[in-house]
């Protein structure tokens, strides 16, 4: 990626000289799950197209911990947070953008206690702040031109952060016909992956929540599902090959459709 996108780290903006705008936090899916890697990859095409001065940590960035701590141990979250919060200071960041809702919570609200407090933005958040700025133009809508797009609320930005209008707005700049699924924003469905469910066996019960999910973007006649976060982007995917909808449904992040419409 970083060579094809010449993405710097920190490490070498700091051997430069360079002081960047903002750290991108690629986090743990985005790094290392190859369908994630195309949503890190259309974040930092919209930040380089943008003109954005940004850097990620690369080798330095480790899991903020999150997994660990939603599944019970404190004892190591705090230690890989603590191992973040001693390479973040070290290198003086303020800002922080994340494709991670996982990554951006645990950020900007379980870091602080530990001593790392920064400015923390979700990357629909920053990308609908370019468009404002009028930094990054929307053409035709692209391949999803005219299709009806249902946005499912990630947990972490959702209820956990009261951030709906967001990715909304940015979903709106597009040629598209933004629909709502029954149960959405404050009332909306978890995909299942949150709280560290992502790495485990199912509960017990007759459905898996993915399922009941995606029959909900099913119901609201979607034929694109725009996610915010890598774990309901793997859900959702799963949900409609459960359902054998591949033909007639993709699940796409909202930083590929504006990077599709932007033609980027």
């Amino acid at each position: 990626m970083s060579q094809e996108l010449q993405v710097k780290t920190m490490a070498e903006c700091l051997a430069n000289g360079e002081v960047p705008e903002v750290l991108f936090w690629v986090g743990c899916a985005g790094s290392f799950d190859d369908r994630a890697k195309k949503i890190t990859k259309a974040i930092a095409k919209i930040l380089q197209h943008c003109q954005v001065s940004f850097a990620i940590l690369g080798g330095e960035e480790s899991c903020t911990g999150d997994p660990a701590k939603r599944a019970g141990n404190e004892f190591l979250f705090q230690m890989m947070a603590m191992q973040n919060i001693a390479v973040l200071n070290g290198y003086e960041v303020k800002k922080i953008v994340t494709g991670c809702p996982h990554c951006f919570n645990t950020l900007k609200n379980e870091y602080p206690q530990l001593g790392g407090t920064y400015e923390v933005v979700h990357h629909t958040q920053l990308i609908n702040q370019l468009i404002s700025e009028g930094r990054i133009t929307i053409k035709d809508g692209g391949e999803f031109k005219g299709k009806r797009i249902t946005f499912h609320d990630p947990c972490y930005l959702g209820r956990g952060n009261n951030i709906y209008d967001a990715p909304r707005e940015l979903l709106s700049t597009l040629d598209a016909e933004l629909v709502e699924m029954k149960r959405s924003k404050a009332n909306g469905l978890c995909c299942g992956a949150g709280g560290a469910q992502m790495f485990k066996e199912a509960e017990p019960g007759n459905k898996e929540v993915n399922v009941e999910r995606t029959e909900d973007a099913i119901e609201a006649k979607a034929s694109v599902i725009a996610t915010g976060c890598p774990f309901c982007n793997t859900m959702m995917t799963d949900g409609v090959k459960h359902f054998e909808k591949e033909s007639e449904m993709v699940v796409r992040d909202i930083a590929e459709l504006i990077a599709n419409a932007a033609d980027l």
